[in-house]
């Protein structure tokens, strides 16, 4: 099964550390959860807390402690096809996030959405030209631009992130039965 991942963080520094995590999933489930700080993580940039709104205080309150957030991640999500819109940065986080919890860091993988929607687009159009494929993927991007910008929580960007795969894979099959001139 394809699952959408996302997650927020503390900063983009070296010492960053992942706040919020929500995956999606082709068959409806989702999750999001706020991940409460481990001990040694302590890195925090203001900036970081305005795009996504969330406070070191709201985490430590309300947050669900890392590792039995990285436990849950690892019970539901092994052995189904993940991916995230910004997989190098997302996949810092999801290693961060299970080292802390002492599980191998390559417990869980992320490969990258594009990949996810260039697979649907040659599942419905096989050999057809690239430039259909560009057209399609394009396409799906506007449609689902047409929505709204991204908000920066993790659930809500792993919705969008399943939304436009869904839309890629709707205008790949409305190209795969329409003739081209």
């Amino acid at each position: 099964m394809i699952v959408f991942v996302d997650f927020e963080a503390s900063s983009l520094g070296k010492r960053g550390f992942p706040v919020e995590v929500g995956w999606a999933a082709e068959d409806g489930t989702e999750e999001g959860h706020l991940i409460r700080p481990a001990p040694d993580w302590e890195e925090w940039n203001l900036e970081a807390e305005a795009v996504h709104g969330l406070s070191l205080e709201r985490l430590r309150r309300d947050g669900t402690a890392h590792e039995v957030v990285a436990r849950r991640m690892v019970e539901v999500l092994s052995g189904h096809d993940l991916y995230a819109s910004a997989p190098s940065w997302d996949g810092q986080w999801l290693s961060r996030l299970l080292r802390a919890a002492g599980l191998p860091r390559h417990a869980l993988r992320l490969r990258d959405t594009e990949e996810a929607q260039r697979q649907a687009v040659t599942a419905a159009l096989g050999g057809a030209g690239e430039a259909q494929a560009e057209e399609v993927l394009a396409a799906a991007r506007r449609a689902v631009e047409a929505s709204g910008a991204p908000v920066h929580r993790a659930l809500d960007d792993a919705r969008r992130e399943l939304k436009l795969w869904r839309e890629v894979r709707r205008q790949a099959a409305e190209a795969a039965a329409s003739p081209r001139p």
